[in-house]
């Protein structure tokens, strides 16, 4: 991760207090240094005079409850995922202000061409089935529900809603008839499968970053990976094959679409951040380019014989 300069002033005094109810950390001096590369909210890391290793501890951004986002429910997400080996192990979270506090994985980031390998893509494979098939977590992920959501609390704001978004809806309601005639089991998914929240330890592709966690279809997880990287057709294939140990055409096809719907929670995000963060973030441009490419992969041939695959199987 690249680290700003340590922090001073009235929040490190804030954060210093609030972290002084922590057994861990109680009495000893402590050294916080920002954590750059998110978009949502402030993380530093804290390391503690005379103890071993560090800690991580994440400050919420702005209303960042209308993006529906729970803390309780990011902790319990961390602390299932933690104990599949997958999640940063939680050392506190500190209430009322919902600091999530966690001890600080040692590791190399996922580079842009690491992720692209096909042993890098059977290790995400294998994190994330750790992540399906461990506890439930509480909270639910739906993401055509939470972009109307996101929809609703823009329009209330003053943001102008883009033209594109007609379409997109329209779109996803395609997707949506194709997934309700073969629904599957809801799964603990991470559902925010950005490049920053993948650390290598060495020996497993571990995430962090829980925040929109809730049990909701796994393939929304894997298409999210999917588009978030740009994987090709091919790696699609073997990251499902390394995920299920077969490639079956409908289930290649469930991946397909939610890598349409994973760019249109994407671009409602970006839609609903313009007003409501505080961040120096073009957001408008932002949004415009998730749905850019979410109408290009939906008029492709690709995405309809997905569409007919799915509701057929």
């Amino acid at each position: 991760m690249i680290e700003d300069p340590p922090l001073h002033g009235e929040l490190r005094d804030e954060l210093v207090r609030a972290m002084q109810t922590v057994p861990e950390l109680a009495g000893r001096e402590l050294t916080l240094t920002p954590i750059s590369g998110g978009i949502t909210n402030r993380t530093f890391r804290v390391d503690a005079a005379g103890a071993d290793g560090a800690w991580v501890i994440r400050l919420a951004g702005n209303d960042t409850h209308l993006l529906g986002i729970s803390r309780e429910v990011e902790h319990a997400a961390t602390v299932a995922a933690a104990g599949v080996g997958v999640g940063p192990e939680v050392t506190a979270f500190i209430r009322p202000e919902g600091y999530l506090v966690t001890r600080f994985i040692v590791g190399s980031p996922v580079g842009d061409e690491a992720v692209h390998r096909p042993d890098t893509l059977r290790r995400v494979a294998d994190s994330l089935r750790r992540i399906h098939d461990g506890p439930a977590i509480p909270g639910l992920f739906v993401p055509l529900r939470i972009a109307d959501a996101y929809r609703a609390l823009a329009i209330e704001r003053g943001v102008p809603i883009p033209p594109e978004y007609a379409l997109a809806a329209a779109i996803g309601r395609r997707i949506e008839l194709a997934f309700l005639s073969n629904p599957l089991e809801l799964r603990p998914c991470h559902n925010d499968l950005l490049n920053a929240n993948f650390i290598d330890d060495g020996v497993r592709i571990r995430i962090i970053d829980w925040e929109y966690a809730g049990m909701g279809d796994p393939f929304f997880d894997l298409g999210n990976f999917s588009i978030n990287h740009e994987l090709a057709p091919h790696e699609d294939e073997f990251l499902l094959g390394a995920y299920d140990g077969e490639v079956r055409p409908a289930r290649l096809a469930r991946l397909t679409l939610m890598r349409v719907v994973s760019d249109f929670r994407e671009a409602m995000w970006g839609v609903l951040q313009q007003g409501i963060s505080s961040l120096n973030v073009d957001f408008v441009a932002y949004a415009a380019s998730s749905f850019d490419r979410l109408l290009a992969n939906a008029a492709t041939a690709r995405f309809e014989r997905a569409l007919r695959e799915v509701a057929g199987d």
